[in-house]
């Protein structure tokens, strides 16, 4: 049984807090904000701290860290936790740009202690199918990939419109339909173009759309913070297609569906309908850490794969910028 502790208590903290209760133990909890740390403590009936310094001091016990502060201090968070000899679970995305990540590697190569981004999406057992799916070409060679992901946080307070600490769409969001996209095609997009539109207040994204070249097909996508809530992803092969009703934040209290359509019937008639049963794709995410630490493997993410996508991240903002298409650099 390993012991957690969680950085920043926040929403998705919550949902850490839960399924690491059910699988480990919760020795302490982390936040700047003196009354959220309490308050997660006395929820979770565990110890509360107000700095990350103090609690990687004060808890020797520990094993795991769990990173659930703003976007911009993840590699911050995540590299001291690492050199306090802890493995680490980060909340995606993993770092602010490339080169942080990068650093970030660099510590746990020295450490020798693991990390994963925090893409609980992978572990889910519809894309476990869907990815199965397409190996064994039941929509043929994958062509298009399609993915829309939105909200409307009107809170100019909220993180995720602050821009100092890592606010917006692309990096909150956004980064979750270049994922899908790349673990489709299983390679890496040759050259982005996009379109970004920033609040006037914040500065932050709040409506992006790019267009992604892989080797064998084409993936778009459009992500935005202040529009109506929608999710959906739609994969288009020679031979079907599969949509994907609800691709991030799968229910775990409610079956997930999944669609396949061969395209013989426009009216949809011949669309099939795949339920998967009730899970929490947390809660599988935390057990397939934690098996990746007790049995010497790679996470089921390694961090490279997590430094290719904020590449792509880094390639759509540049894009925005130039007007021109931009290659990935890693």
């Amino acid at each position: 049984m390993y012991k957690f502790a969680i950085i920043g208590c926040g929403r998705i903290a919550a949902k850490h807090a839960e399924n690491i209760i059910a699988r480990g133990k919760l020795l302490a909890v982390c936040d700047i904000v003196t009354e959220k740390a309490d308050t997660f403590a006395h929820r979770f009936n565990t110890r509360a701290y107000y700095s990350i310094d103090d609690l990687l001091e004060g808890e020797p016990e520990l094993d795991v860290v769990s990173i659930c502060t703003p976007n911009g201090f993840h590699a911050e968070h995540s590299i001291k936790s690492l050199q306090a000899g802890k493995h680490v679970l980060c909340e995606k995305p993993i770092s602010m740009t490339v080169s942080e990540a990068k650093v970030l590697l660099q510590a746990r190569d020295e450490t020798g202690k693991k990390i994963e981004e925090a893409f609980m999406v992978i572990t889910n057992p519809q894309w476990v199918a869907v990815l199965d799916m397409i190996e064994s070409g039941q929509i043929g060679e994958v062509k298009s990939v399609a993915g829309h992901f939105s909200y409307n946080n009107q809170d100019p307070n909220n993180i995720r419109n602050i821009r100092e600490t890592g606010g917006g769409g692309l990096m909150d969001i956004g980064c979750y339909l270049i994922f899908f996209a790349r673990l489709v095609f299983g390679a890496e997009p040759k050259r982005v173009v996009s379109l970004v539109e920033e609040h006037p207040d914040t500065k932050t994204d709040i409506l992006t759309s790019a267009l992604l070249e892989f080797p064998t097909g084409h993936a778009t996508f459009t992500c935005g913070t202040r529009i109506t809530p929608y999710q959906r992803v739609q994969i288009v092969g020679t031979k079907g297609r599969i949509e994907v009703q609800i691709p991030v934040n799968a229910p775990p209290d409610h079956p997930c569906k999944v669609f396949f359509d061969d395209g013989t019937d426009l009216m949809g008639r011949a669309i099939q309908t795949i339920e998967f049963e009730t899970s929490d794709q947390y809660t599988i995410q935390g057990d397939l850490f934690s098996q990746s630490i007790r049995e010497s493997r790679e996470p089921i993410l390694p961090l490279e794969e997590s430094i290719k996508n904020m590449a792509v991240i880094e390639a759509v903002f540049r894009s925005a910028k130039s007007g021109k298409w931009e290659a990935p650099k890693v």
